[in-house]
């Protein structure tokens, strides 16, 4: 058994919410919610969440976390590098079905 003693502690850099990324984050569903978290909290451990992958577009240290659900694609948009802290760019519901790249309005906000 180990002892919670012998597990050392990681610490966590700050996330810093832009704009209306975390009302968005808490409109998504439930487990969404919790998907995302878990995500970004690693992101914060300094780990990289399997299902993060750059964004296209918008240069280098931004990422994005997926969601399916339902038939719904969930995104959450991050940047790293810029000092200690992690940047919740931007969290949305992509709207098109057919397209697979985020709509231009959202990556012009991420910008």
């Amino acid at each position: 058994m180990v002892d919670s003693k012998d597990i050392p502690e990681v610490p966590l850099r700050l996330l810093v919410w832009m704009g209306n990324s975390r009302k968005n984050i808490r409109e998504f569903p439930l487990e969404v919610q919790k998907a995302v978290g878990y995500a970004l909290q690693l992101v914060q451990a300094g780990e990289t969440p399997l299902d993060a992958k750059p964004f296209k577009g918008v240069g280098s240290s931004v990422y994005e976390i997926v969601k399916c659900y339902n038939t719904d694609t969930y995104k959450a948009v991050y940047a790293v590098n810029i000092g200690e802290k992690i940047y919740v760019l931007h969290a949305f519901k992509k709207k098109s079905k057919k397209d697979i790249k985020s709509p231009q309005t959202d990556v012009d906000l991420i910008k």
